[in-house]
């Protein structure tokens, strides 16, 4: 580690304005970015801490059909408050990680980061949420830019995120048992007719929707449907812990279960 100093602003104005400082940085629950300091990956001279701002604190339902999620509030927080109405997201938020992180991590943080591994990213494809920053509000379709990349310009603060209610919806992990990330995570859910699938952990280029799936079960929401299908390994990541081939096998595989969670 190395020096550096903190600003902690109470209001989402300040923050924004203390990241408009050269060196500056936000910190959510800091499960990536402390890491990242000890390993010196990093090395900002200004960390803004977002705790304190009270607005992007908490979780709203909004008239029934929306999760409203503060940047700020953690994954606990996300399992407790959700729970009643929409399980699937609840159930997502409350197996990242251990308690610890849990109790740190931040909705904001995870997406910000957009770790080709983390699971809020699959929830917030699956759904077509919203993703409110300082600035502006971005689809979920369009802020995802491929690993560790995302829409967000320098500086700008992941304030709020909307994920729609689905009238069905589940998330499967298959979890690297070490660091409980998900070595392939496919959330599902429909809206009406229209099925919406998700998949983290698999591909070079981060969370995407598995299309070909999607028609498939907008026209018959159950595991039969993606039988015949299959996807290609061709991008899917490769490492110690699993092939390509593996990881491909494993999306067909979740995503059936989710179906079947879901009906």
């Amino acid at each position: 580690m190395y020096d550096f100093e903190f600003a902690r602003p109470t209001t989402v104005s300040e923050a924004a304005s203390a990241l408009a400082a050269e060196g500056a940085q936000a910190l959510g629950g800091g499960q990536t970015l402390i890491p990242s300091l000890k390993n010196r990956l990093a090395s900002p001279s200004l960390l803004v801490i977002l705790a304190g701002i009270d607005e992007m604190r908490g979780v709203d339902i909004d008239a029934g059909d929306s999760v409203v999620v503060g940047g700020a509030t953690t994954h606990a927080e996300v399992a407790s408050a959700a729970a009643d109405s929409f399980p699937a997201l609840a159930w997502l938020a409350g197996n990242i990680g251990d308690p610890a992180v849990r109790n740190r991590g931040t909705v904001g943080g995870s997406l910000a980061n957009n770790d080709p591994s983390a699971c809020y990213p699959a929830a917030a494809l699956a759904t077509g949420a919203t993703i409110a920053t300082n600035n502006r509000k971005i689809s979920a379709d369009d802020y995802f830019k491929g690993m560790f990349e995302s829409a967000l310009y320098e500086g700008e603060l992941i304030t709020k995120v909307r994920f729609p209610i689905p009238d069905a919806a589940n998330y499967q992990k298959f979890e690297q048992p070490a660091s409980r990330f998900a070595l392939v995570g496919v959330f599902v859910a429909r809206f009406g007719q229209e099925a919406r699938v998700a998949v983290t952990g698999a591909s070079e280029n981060g969370a995407f929707r598995w299309a070909e799936a999607e028609a498939a079960l907008s026209a018959d929401f159950s595991s039969g449907a993606i039988s015949d299908l299959s996807i290609s390994a061709d991008e899917m990541i490769r490492d110690l812990h699993g092939s390509s081939t593996y990881r491909a096998h494993l999306t067909k595989v979740l995503t059936a279960r989710a179906v079947d969670a879901a009906s």
